[in-house]
């Protein structure tokens, strides 16, 4: 998982989604969507989960640093 932060500031970005922004879609704060992104934070099973479902992508694109993200459905 040492790709996730990476991972999920490209979604982030993708969705043009603002920290604040994506901090309230998954119930947390900002900061803590940022230190997921720079790799201070480790999200749990549950926050990794309402990540994808956040997103619309399977959690094993998130957590496995070998499969890229999905292209962006149209």
């Amino acid at each position: 998982m040492k790709r996730f932060g990476e991972k999920l500031y490209q979604l982030r970005i993708r969705q043009s989604l603002t920290l604040a922004e994506l901090g309230n879609l998954l119930e947390v704060h900002n900061t803590y969507v940022s230190q997921m992104e720079k790799g201070r934070k480790v999200p749990n099973a549950e926050m990794i989960l309402k990540i994808a479902d956040t997103f619309g992508i399977m959690t094993d694109h998130l957590m496995r640093d070998e499969l890229e993200l999905p292209e962006e459905q149209c």
